[in-house]
């Protein structure tokens, strides 16, 4: 069983966007969205170029950045073999508008489209992607970044998106594996790739300065993959985490997590000296490798600015009604050297043998995808503490649509105001939040491959 300690005591050892052109317009005159294949360069040449599923033709799809308060439209054109539909991770929107189909909207058919339209409450680090079929649309590069700026700028001299991800290729053609179903993914840790790119880059590569400060936007858009992350040549502060700002900035000392969907805003300063070179490191298997370098030439300033002040606060970050919260369990199980003996799968009730030959393979409280009744069911004000049990032996990023949570830690405190929680085996955690977006709200596993066999749920705010 992988528990938490175990995972970090094995991992401590030691583009910048260009002008893009006019989006095209839709039927109803907003800016149009179109997912369609394209190839793009992933493997080095002499490898032919990947086919890829993108937005707009590019991978990872559009940078879409504005105000905090902006209303955002566009209409999505899906021009891909099978239906799709757009998720808008982290942003609290309405639930029309949450891109969940079967849920909040069907999903989109080949040659249709759906038009978004929503206001971005919160400034922060989001991003949006594909949530039919998940495993392979997501797998096959159907995700961008999303920016929401403050409306006071922190103190840095410019700011890199990097979005983390890993690619399962064919080494022989460097063509996407077309196996999205593979039992042994769905059953263990999920689907993880063998190629690991930055912004589909695998040597991305930015210049800096001594004594520049640098906003790191980091986002983990891989199905599986937990990123562990340290600095080198860099001091750094982690200052929002799922875009939500952090009351005091940390310092980053050791290494840091972030499980698939989960978002980290860094304030670094370069302290590598001009003709070396700083890095953003990745731990794998106790070594550190290079996710991005920052080749160091000249100085910004002849010495180094003082710790960040915290970026300003987004609305409804406080958890109330605590002592009188409604409560409810959720029990994780299943999967490879797990316990489930049985569970409800489409309203019967199967051996595992029988859950396997269905190559489903994960249950919520004794059940296997999504219910007719929501795992809570709660009024507009009221406060939630969902107890959630960890009862397999792989980690799980469980994601809340349309609301952020706080985890409630020792003596009744609250952690990071988070909208992923990234959960070892065996662990017990409680997190608690405030159910003020009405709708209904879909809970699950962002390990893709879990999440299609199994670990789903929904909570419905009246």
């Amino acid at each position: 069983m992988i528990d938490r300690r175990t995972f970090l005591n094995g991992c401590v050892a030691l583009a910048a966007a260009g002008n893009l052109p006019a989006p095209a317009r839709g039927a109803t005159g907003v800016a149009r969205l179109t997912a369609r294949p394209t190839r793009v360069r992933l493997a080095p040449s002499p490898y032919p170029k990947t086919e890829v599923w993108g937005y707009d033709g590019a991978m990872p799809g559009p940078e879409l950045r504005m105000a905090q308060g902006a209303r955002v439209q566009r209409s999505f054109l899906n021009e891909l073999p099978q239906a799709s539909s757009v998720h808008w991770h982290g942003i609290r929107i309405d639930n029309a508008m949450d891109g969940v189909p079967g849920l909040t909207q069907p999903a989109v058919e080949p040659g249709q489209e759906f038009d978004y339209d929503f206001v971005a409450p919160d400034a922060g680090t989001y991003w949006y992607h594909a949530h039919n079929r998940s495993t392979e649309q997501v797998a096959r590069g159907l995700y961008g970044a999303l920016i929401v700026e403050e409306s006071e700028a922190p103190d840095i001299d410019r700011e890199e998106v990097l979005i983390l991800d890993d690619w399962l290729l064919d080494p022989e053609t460097a063509q996407i594996d077309p196996d999205f179903t593979s039992r042994h993914d769905r059953s263990h840790a999920g689907r993880r790739g063998n190629f690991i790119a930055t912004n589909g880059r695998f040597d991305l590569s930015l210049d800096v300065k001594q004594n520049e400060r640098l906003r790191l936007r980091l986002i983990n858009a891989a199905n599986a993959r937990i990123f562990v992350l340290t600095l080198s040549g860099m001091d750094g502060w982690t200052v929002a985490l799922d875009g939500m700002p952090l009351p005091d900035p940390g310092p980053v000392t050791e290494v840091l997590i972030l499980g698939p969907g989960q978002r980290a805003d860094l304030i670094v300063d370069v302290t590598a000296a001009p003709g070396e070179a700083a890095h953003l490191v990745r731990i794998e298997d106790q070594v550190g490798v290079s996710q991005v370098a920052f080749p160091v030439s000249g100085r910004a300033a002849a010495a180094r600015r003082g710790s960040p002040l915290p970026l300003p606060p987004n609305p409804r970050m406080d958890i109330s009604g605590m002592e009188k919260a409604v409560t409810a369990r959720l029990n994780m199980q299943g999967g490879a050297m797990g316990t489930l003996d049985t569970a409800i799968l489409d309203g019967e009730r199967k051996s595992f043998r029988q859950l396997v030959d269905a190559n489903q393979f994960w249950a919520f409280n004794g059940t296997i995808g999504m219910t007719d009744t929501p795992l809570a069911n709660l009024s507009v004000g009221e406060t939630l503490k969902l107890e959630i049990y960890n009862d397999t032996s792989f980690p799980h990023a469980m994601h809340l649509h349309g609301m952020h949570f706080r985890e409630v830690t020792g003596d009744a405190g609250l952690g990071p105001f988070r909208d992923t929680l990234l959960m070892f085996g065996g662990e017990t955690r409680t997190i608690a939040f405030v159910a003020d977006n009405p709708g209904k709200w879909l809970f699950h596993c962002h390990m893709l491959s879990h999440a299609d066999s199994g670990m789903m749920t929904w909570l419905e705010v009246a």
